[in-house]
């Protein structure tokens, strides 16, 4: 098994951390937060002193922070100046296709290997070491580097070239949030229509509306497999996410002039529902701003 130093421990972080520490990696953990230390710490990782230290003598490093200023922040001041010159890099972050190639850029500049693998699961996935990998990177890149992110996931695809993990998740999300728009305001017609929605959801499930947003993550409580929504939009993937990725993928639409109508107005309404109070909700409870009636 390999040392691997682990950088960025929240919500998603922390699960992934300690799935490489059950597989039997050592894992130098780092955070701010002195509480998702600690917890890393429960689950088996060694917490180290800054991400300077938890990179010395890695043979991998997985970091997993909030946006692109932050992962310039942390490869350009910590990792780059002291991890070995033989490890594989592995950012899981989230973040803007331009900065995910900068940074692979400098990591060849320095003789260093580097893939953007951003993920897709939510935080459930996470801690259960059932998530998607999208990796951008050279084929030997991708090679070294999928079997350190095979033990956190059940699906690692390689999806190019150095950003394109970054490409494939913001349009993957820009996706989803468009179908759960779709998906709710369809629930909120067939309330206001008079139809019970779990026999809506056996019929619409298995004809040409189904949908993932639908049949694996229904917004509405009580209807089809356990959801946020039968916790009252409480964990899950949070809206604030959500938008993020919806900026994210417009900021990518912008820069080669595609068109995305749909996706241009699922952020705006993201944005509203944010803006009244949803930021730390699951996103699928924007159901409650299109309408839904209270439940009991």
């Amino acid at each position: 098994m390999a040392r691997i130093a682990f950088i960025g421990l929240g919500n998603m972080g922390g699960g992934m951390a300690a799935n490489l520490a059950k597989n039997g990696h050592d894992v130098r953990a780092f955070d701010l937060s002195d509480e998702a230390l600690a917890r890393a710490k429960d689950a088996g990782c060694l917490p180290a002193e800054s991400a300077a230290a938890a990179c010395a003598e890695a043979e991998a490093v997985v970091t997993m922070l909030p946006a692109g200023r932050h992962v310039e922040e942390v490869y350009a001041g910590a990792v780059f100046d002291t991890v070995p010159a033989n490890a594989i890099l592995m950012d899981c972050s989230t973040i803007d296709v331009e900065t995910a190639r900068r940074v692979a850029a400098d990591a060849a500049a320095r003789g260093l290997t580097l893939v953007d693998a951003p993920v897709s699961g939510g935080i459930a996935a996470a801690n259960a070491g059932t998530l998607t990998f999208m990796v951008g990177g050279s084929d030997e890149a991708f090679r070294r580097a999928e079997p350190f992110l095979a033990d956190m996931g059940k699906a690692v695809i390689h999806a190019g070239a150095s950003g394109a993990g970054q490409g494939a998740k913001i349009c993957n999300n820009m996706l989803l949030g468009a179908t759960m728009i779709a998906t709710c305001e369809a629930f909120v017609l067939a309330e206001k229509l008079g139809l019970d929605l779990s026999r809506f959801y056996d019929i619409a499930s298995v004809s040409s509306g189904q949908s993932w947003s639908m049949t694996s993550y229904c917004p509405v409580p009580g209807v089809g497999p356990e959801t946020p929504a039968d916790r009252d939009w409480q964990g899950g993937f949070a809206a604030a996410l959500m938008l993020k990725d919806l900026r994210l993928a417009m900021e990518a639409a912008s820069g080669v002039s595609a068109d995305t109508p749909m996706g241009a107005r699922a952020a705006e309404l993201y944005q509203r529902f944010s803006d009244e109070g949803g930021a730390g909700r699951d996103f699928s409870g924007i159901i409650n701003m299109l309408g839904l009636s209270p439940r009991d």
